[in-house]
């Protein structure tokens, strides 16, 4: 697919070499680009001839260009995939976005399963609407690393899970993955009573057959809404299912551990909170691969609070409240107390926000919405200020979920909201902020 030049950044070698904006990108050395993947991998050399259409939409022209290999060209595109995004072709029986109330802004319900989204992004991907054409491009390109919701190994019960008749044969594509040196990070997500237990056993032991190409694998909860009308019907994890599987994970991961010095897997913050089990600390999370699965995300969090905390000794700030989540409310609690016995007169409290929005099961922070937050604090003695997790808001710290910005919610409960990164040293920053 052609791609439109939307603006070339100065000084860069595109711009040395005069490519214009409102030109179209054709070909790298004679191979044709249709998306970002192309554009990447076909412009790393030093000594380029690109093929571009003029604004005429007529007149074709070469242009060399010169770089150091690796060098970004500078060209910016219509759309950063330069072409449209692979929509989800699975009705998962545990899809959140199918638990999301009527009413939200339209791209909350945009389902992506892009292979190229998994490599630029991060995003997970199911592998069910990959044509031969892609794994044959993510071979030869070696597209690498991959990151797979895999959710079981069994093919028939993927089928049953993901609901889509090629769920079971995309499991094939990771032993091609594997053989290509693909590196593939893994998600499970166990869902009570489908696959956990023995099933969760065997998915497990699968992908260790797949080590090393399978790198990392994260186990998590499905979560739960309360807008699950007419929906597959799933049971909540609960403390009971939370310890049965730590109770499979943690003696796999010891197992990995010593036959190939990694633990390979490692389970959610959540499942811990669930099962009333303290926290591993942080070098049980090795790498941290899996960090935005919510994989060791507060243990560092905390530990990133407490290296910081000595820098702010003795030192005072102006009164504040934390907003957050029922998941860590009592942790930022501990933490809040480990400040007071370090630093002069520290007044702040935590307030724990129930999700009435998307119902009490969830818990964690970043789903937390403008208008929870407004009904449940309107009318308390707040403070000066209400410190919030900025993963509560859209990229770019603008809107919460159900659109409510940060400035409407600081109007309607009186005191201002202080958007805090992940990361426990800018927790204390905030809070010392003058």
């Amino acid at each position: 697919m052609a791609s439109k030049i939307v603006s070339v950044d100065a000084g860069s070698p595109a711009a040395r070499a005069g490519l214009e904006a409102g030109e179209t990108l054709l070909q790298i050395d004679g191979v044709a680009i249709r998306d970002v993947l192309d554009y990447k991998f076909y412009s790393y050399d030093a000594a380029l001839t690109l093929q571009v259409m003029e604004p005429d939409g007529q007149t074709l022209r070469e242009v060399r260009v010169r770089k150091r290999e690796g060098e970004p060209l500078g060209l910016n595109f219509e759309h950063y995939l330069m072409d449209g995004m692979k929509q989800c072709s699975n009705r998962c029986v545990f899809c959140f976005i199918d638990q999301l109330p009527r009413g939200m802004r339209k791209t909350l319900y945009v389902k992506d399963d892009d292979a190229r989204m998994s490599f630029l992004m991060g995003n997970y991907i199911s592998m069910t609407n990959l044509s031969e054409a892609d794994v044959d491009r993510i071979l030869r390109m070696h597209i690498s690393p991959v990151n797979i919701s895999v959710q079981t190994t069994n093919p028939e019960l993927r089928v049953k899970m993901l609901r889509n008749p090629r769920a079971g044969e995309a499991l094939k594509i990771m032993e091609r993955f594997a053989e290509g040196g693909i590196q593939m990070n893994c998600q499970l997500v166990v869902c009570k009573g489908l696959n956990d237990g023995e099933e969760l056993k065997r998915s497990l032991y699968d992908l260790k057959a797949l080590y090393p190409a399978v790198n990392t694998i994260s186990v998590v909860p499905f979560g739960m809404t309360r807008h699950r009308e007419n929906l597959y019907p799933l049971e909540p994890t609960d403390k009971t299912a939370a310890e049965a599987i730590l109770d499979i994970v943690e003696p796999f991961a010891e197992e990995c551990l010593r036959e190939f010095g990694t633990r390979l897997v490692w389970c959610g913050d959540e499942l811990y909170l669930k099962a009333e089990r303290p926290l591993p600390d942080t070098e049980y999370y090795e790498d941290f691969t899996q960090f935005e699965n919510g994989i060791g995300m507060l243990p560092l969090f905390m530990e990133e609070f407490r290296l910081a905390l000595p820098d702010y000794a003795g030192r005072s700030a102006r009164p504040f409240t934390i907003a957050t989540g029922a998941a860590a409310a009592p942790s930022m609690a501990v933490l809040l107390d480990e400040a007071a016995a370090k630093c002069d007169n520290l007044n702040g409290k935590v307030i724990e926000i129930r999700n009435d929005f998307f119902g009490h099961r969830v818990s964690v922070a970043g789903l937390i919405t403008g208008q929870d937050l407004v009904a449940q604090l309107k009318g308390r003695d707040l403070s000066e200020r209400v410190l919030i997790s900025a993963n509560m808001l859209r990229d770019g710290g603008d809107v919460f979920l159900d659109d409510y910005t940060p400035q409407q919610v600081a109007d309607a409960i009186g005191v201002p909201v202080v958007p805090v990164e992940i990361d426990g040293a800018d927790l204390l920053a905030k809070i010392f902020e003058d």
